[in-house]
């Protein structure tokens, strides 16, 4: 959290506490108070409670604007209306003004009280001034508008905790548990353990990560990958927490609990980048500590040659820069709400910036550009040897490793209905291949490469059907039994995405592979790569991106397992298909939940746009808080003016903010078109 830049603590009327690890303890009037567990503040938000005790303080702030709100209007209304009733008038105004300026008040006490100078202060000697001025109803003006302005800060700068709240929202709070005998008994959610068994019937949510042992369903899990179309899961099948069951009932083996599974993960990341800061917002908080006492030595300038205590008012009220405090983080939360309904989840603010900047693409090509799922389309042995004899031999070996080419050999294995034999000695070697014991013999499946680091001997040259294909070569101990082809088919919507970068600014787009050459070649072709390299080991993706890394700044994406160190090395790492992966979501700055494509385009256009937004109200609030200040020192703003344009103000930059939360909706309306095909 850039600990190190931030060498003060700053509280402001806006909602922001702004703090380092020397003090731990300061409120501001936005109710935002971030370490200290007992202390509250005039908006009432408690970041101990999710919704309870800090709602209800939020509520109560509602409460004393309303009452003094009205009793401020009363005042007025008895004094146009009943104008004999002077005194009554007068007293409505008193008691309207002292109940609006408490809150404010007795935040601005507890700064001093710990002998801090916030910008509270500002507020709070805006309303003191008119109050011993005994212009009640001015008092009462001004408190009224900077109260609404902080409930609605406050309402805006809690925006990711209301995103948890929601989250939470999708956990049941109870399972049931089937017992040893088969009976079922309700428990609470946060009883279970890994490798209890649950029964979920339709309607319900998961509470925890499980795999399907029986039963078949249909499942939503829009609420984590941002996908509206359901999807078809089976015996087997992995499910997730917060996602719903829609149409069959299953039983569930618990595999994650808690904060472990994948929706305890994505709550873990919308934290992580609620309590992280843009650059922008660091250098505010830098500078933070000089503003308000220059703001009152300049408010005791313009006292002392105008005598006008109306003028120093007007510029306490106007000089208090809510507008600017408040326009990265409003976008910065709406950014990162429409980037989460869409299944991207960005785990420090300052990516989203990053992303604004990306120049270059690194692309994986299995699993991201191509569909992933490899199909077996040729099995060419040597000397004799069988097409059935080799894939039970390279099924026996490959059936302990998660790879693509070993899931398609395992499944036309088990559609050959073949017997595997028994493996013992298992190895793998991550970009090279599989090695095993079977029967005293040791069996290696893998690259070219790494048959020839172990000294055997492949066939001269690859067979001419053998191209465009992915190849691994199957051996028993110092003797090549053959080789087995695979294909893979490229999304639908590589072309686009790469059109859609080009148009967003990205100069660059390579791709790196373990495949062989004719194999990029073919892909590299079809969609126009400008770069790309064959043959790849992890560090040797890793020294590609280094290279790139030179003369642009780097998103690489890839599937976050076997490119783990590939995601790290990028100034930004996109991890696809991060649903249930632990990798993916350690390894990369954004997971994507999904394996969609058009999600990529989409976080660029969302971190272009959302710097756009930051942009226009860092602009716009530089403008209101010192052209007010401008106006207020030469006597052209009044009090109530300036309280009535500082709520504007701060509505204008949340209003501006919230343009950015509808962003990407084309994509869900485009899902929920197809599903109703």
């Amino acid at each position: 959290m850039s600990e190190h830049i931030h060498n003060h603590q700053h509280g402001c009327a806006c909602g922001h506490d702004h703090h380092d690890h020397e003090h731990d303890h300061g409120h501001c009037a936005c109710g935002h108070d971030h370490h200290h567990e007992d202390s509250t503040c005039i908006c009432g938000h408690d970041h101990k409670a999710e919704g309870g005790v800090g709602h209800d303080r939020s509520m109560g702030r509602v409460f004393f604007a309303l009452v003094g709100g009205i009793l401020t209007a009363n005042s007025f209304i008895l004094e146009a209306l009943l104008p004999e009733q002077q005194f009554a008038s007068y007293m409505s105004a008193l008691f309207g003004a002292f109940i609006l300026a408490l809150p404010i008040i007795i935040t601005a006490v507890k700064d001093l009280i710990k002998g801090k100078v916030y910008m509270n202060e500002l507020v709070a000697l805006a309303i003191l001034a008119a109050l011993v001025k005994a212009d009640f109803q001015t008092a009462g003006i001004i408190a009224f508008f900077l109260l609404v302005t902080i409930i609605i800060e406050t309402r805006t700068a809690s925006g990711a905790q209301r995103s948890i709240e929601e989250l939470i929202k999708l956990t049941p709070n109870t399972a049931s548990l089937i017992g040893a005998d088969g009976s079922e008994k309700e428990v609470a959610a946060q009883d279970l353990h890994v490798g209890d068994r649950i029964r979920i019937r339709p309607g319900e949510n998961f509470p925890v990560d499980g795999q399907i042992i029986s039963g078949e369903s249909t499942v939503n899990q829009a609420s984590i990958t941002g996908e509206s179309v359901p999807v078809e899961k089976v015996a087997g099948d992995d499910v997730f927490a917060g996602t719903q069951n829609l149409t069959g009932a299953v039983d569930v083996t618990v595999t994650k609990v808690g904060g472990e599974t994948t929706l305890g993960k994505v709550k873990e990341m919308i934290m992580q980048a609620e309590a992280s800061r843009t650059p922008v917002v660091r250098i505010i908080d830098r500078y933070a500590g000089y503003y308000t006492p220059t703001v009152l030595m300049i408010a005791w300038i313009t006292w002392w040659f105008s005598r006008d205590m109306d003028s120093v008012i007007a510029f306490l009220v106007i000089a208090c820069p809510c507008a600017v405090v408040l326009a990265t983080p409003t976008a910065v939360v709406a950014a990162v709400a429409a980037a989460a309904r869409l299944g991207i989840f960005i785990k420090n603010i300052s990516h989203l910036e990053l992303a604004s900047r990306i120049s270059a693409f690194v692309f994986d090509k299995t699993g991201t550009l191509t569909d992933g799922l490899l199909s077996v389309v040729k099995l060419q042995g040597v000397d004799g040897v069988t097409p059935a004899e080799l894939l039970r031999s390279a099924a026996s070996v490959e059936r302990f490793s998660n790879h693509p080419t070993a899931l398609a050999i395992i499944k036309l294995a088990q559609e050959a209905e073949l017997e595997l034999d028994g493996v013992t000695g298992f190895a793998e070697e991550h970009g090279k291949g599989v090695s095993g014991t079977v029967a005293g013999s040791l069996y290696r499946v893998g690259r070219a490469n790494w048959m020839r680091e172990n000294g055997l001997l492949l066939p001269e040259s690859d067979p001419d059907e053998a191209a465009g294909m992915s190849v691994v070569y199957v051996s028993k101990d110092d003797r090549v039994l053959g080789w087995i082809g695979f294909r893979d088919k490229i999304r639908k919507e590589s072309q686009v995405l790469l059109s859609d970068l080009r148009r967003l600014g990205v100069r660059y787009c390579a791709m790196v592979t373990g495949d062989r050459q004719s194999v990029a070649e073919e892909v590299a072709g079809q969609l126009n790569i400008d770069e790309f390299k064959s043959g790849c080991l992890p560090e040797t993706k890793v020294e590609f991106v280094e290279n790139v890394k030179r003369d642009h700044t780097v998103a690489v994406v890839g599937d976050g397992v076997n490119d783990a160190p590939a995601l790290a090395a990028g100034d930004l790492g996109i991890a696809m298909g991060a649903i249930g992966s632990d990798i993916a979501i350690n390894s990369a700055s954004v997971a994507l939940m999904t394996n969609d494509l058009r999600r990529i385009a989409m976080l660029i256009f969302l971190a272009k746009k959302s710097q756009v937004v930051i942009n226009q109200n860092l602009i716009f609030g530089m403008l209101f808080v010192f052209g007010g200040m401008i106006l207020s020192i030469v006597g052209l703003m009044t009090p109530i003016w300036a309280a009535v344009i500082h709520a504007g103000s701060t509505l204008v930059i949340v209003f501006n903010s919230a343009r950015l939360v509808r962003t990407g909706e084309e994509l869900t309306l485009a899902d929920k078109a197809e599903s109703d095909k």
